[in-house]
């Protein structure tokens, strides 16, 4: 197959675009290496992909609509997963026209490029919280999601309505994929594994909201690209689907874990959660498991421990 991944050197990104490629699928790459944390470590990832014959990367923001549609229309593209975004619900706050025009404007353009350019199959990276502060346990893709907690969720529920719009206007085949608390290999430092693990290790307080109360659904990286790969090979028309653990871990119990690994105690504050975290992320992956054969394999002690392994070598050596 010849897929384009978007955001192809950011974490999740770089994993699935070599696990493509791993398989014998072409794959290029699109990427604008912003600087919402290091474009070094961007860089990095993409270094990775172009030790692959079959890879090309093109470094082109998703807001240019005329670049994006140059490059899907020299594509050729069986497929697109669609992963570009800006991320991070906390930094997406104050920031509602940055995150509207990346991940709304951005979707419709790459929508629309697809369209024009007989691309049949797009497979949306989506995020859990688009549930919000619900009540209902295990989230269900059925749910409602009419109250998102902020903008980034917010334009992650617009991507996947323009999804349907594209699909029932067009007859375009698009899974939306919601992420649960993907962690591993690459993880970006803004993400909670890493801002805890690197504060232990180097003897910094970081905050853990409500004493760590809260559950997060941790995923690990190689089986949500699991999830993903199976999502590009299985055109379902429109589909939304959790690709979460199952399993959600109280932070209490996660700093607990990572404490054990490095051998530090952790320094924390513990201010009370805000507006935008919810108490729980616990996904339902009944609907994974029957339409793509989901079955997360790596626990959260398993995949910490890669996690860490992978931290001391390219940190601590």
């Amino acid at each position: 197959m010849r897929i384009l991944v978007t955001g192809a050197a950011g974490f999740i990104g770089s994993h699935l675009a070599e696990a493509l490629l791993r398989r014998g699928d072409t794959v290029v790459g699109l990427d604008n290496f912003n600087d919402y944390y290091p474009p070094e470590r961007k860089r990095a990832n993409a270094g990775v992909l172009s030790s692959y014959d079959r890879f090309a990367m093109r470094e082109v923001d998703l807001r240019d609509e005329g670049s994006v549609a140059e490059v899907v229309a020299g594509g050729h593209f069986d497929a697109v997963a669609h992963l570009a975004a800006m991320a991070g619900v906390r930094y997406s706050i104050p920031r509602a026209k940055l995150y509207t025009d990346v991940n709304i404007r951005g979707t419709v353009n790459v929508l629309e490029a697809a369209r024009l350019s007989g691309v049949a199959h797009i497979v949306f990276a989506s995020t859990s919280s688009v549930y919000g502060a619900t009540e209902h346990l295990p989230f269900h893709e059925d749910d409602p999601l009419g109250k998102p907690l902020a903008s980034y969720p917010a334009s992650k529920i617009a991507g996947e309505l323009m999804g349907y719009t594209y699909h029932n206007l067009f007859g375009l085949s698009f899974t939306a994929v919601r992420f649960f608390s993907v962690y591993g290999e690459r993880g970006r430092p803004d993400m909670m594994p890493y801002i805890i693990t690197d504060s232990v290790a180097n003897g910094k307080t970081f905050r853990l909201f409500d004493a760590g109360e809260m559950f997060r659904d941790w995923t690990y990286v190689g089986d949500v690209v699991k999830g993903v790969v199976a999502a590009l090979d299985r055109p379902l028309g429109y589909e939304r689907v959790n690709l979460g653990r199952g399993q959600p871990v109280r932070m209490a119990d996660f700093v607990d874990l990572v404490e054990n690994l490095v051998g530090k105690p952790a320094q924390m504050e513990t201010p009370p959660a805000p507006a935008s975290e919810p108490k729980t992320t616990y996904a339902d992956v009944t609907k994974a498991r029957e339409l793509l054969d989901y079955d997360p394999q790596v626990t959260v002690q398993e995949g910490m421990a890669r996690f860490w392994a992978w931290y001391q070598a390219s940190f601590l050596a």
